[in-house]
């Protein structure tokens, strides 16, 4: 695998905890020679994540639509900065960079990112492993909401299975190298449609 999408928030969070997981991916992933492609600012979990992966000699590639250069302050350090017009984009540029997708802690951004992927594996879009690093239970909320989603069949349970997830960086990174996710109809019953 050669680069990992990581998505996460332009804020450090609540707790320092958050932070020491962004380094660590960052960090992992450079030294297992795995590339990071990210949203491309330098503050928040985003700048935690490139700092670390560039102290580690690794490569980072940043992906900013103009309109956010000055508000999330664009990362100037990077191995390649691409500037890009607008949001989808953004999105579509770091997919095509990714052979997996990441995330980390974050807001409305990081999440809407993050299961706009998921539903392009499901789509069969891309085959692309998709993770959450559930750090300290952040998305605890939201894996029971998928499997609440699962329970009142709007998810079917293989493709619940899209969703990978861990506390530990390591195992996390160890299940997106062996994950191929299969795409499998949608619909929970075709007769209901």
């Amino acid at each position: 695998m050669r680069r990992i999408c990581v998505f996460c928030g332009s804020s450090v969070g609540g707790r320092p905890v958050y932070a020491e997981a962004a380094r660590r991916v960052g960090t992992l992933l450079a030294t297992r020679g795995i590339g990071v492609v990210y949203g491309g600012g330098n503050v928040g979990l985003m700048g935690e994540v490139a700092d670390a992966a560039l102290a580690a000699r690794g490569e980072v590639i940043g992906v900013i639509p103009e309109s956010l250069v000055a508000r999330e302050l664009a990362h100037q350090g990077l191995t390649d900065l691409r500037i890009v017009s607008s949001m989808h984009e953004r999105k579509a540029l770091m997919a095509d960079l990714s052979e997996a997708f990441l995330a980390l802690p974050g807001g409305f951004g990081t999440f809407e990112e993050f299961c706009e992927v998921v539903t392009w594996t499901q789509l069969g879009l891309h085959a692309k492993p998709c993770g959450l690093l559930n750090v300290e239970g952040y998305y605890d909320p939201l894996l029971a909401l998928f499997d609440a989603g699962v329970r009142e069949r709007f998810i079917r349970a293989e493709n619940r299975e899209i969703v990978l997830s861990a506390s530990d960086p390591e195992e996390l990174l160890d299940a997106l190298l062996i994950s191929h996710p299969v795409m499998r109809p949608k619909w929970i019953d075709r007769d209901e449609r």
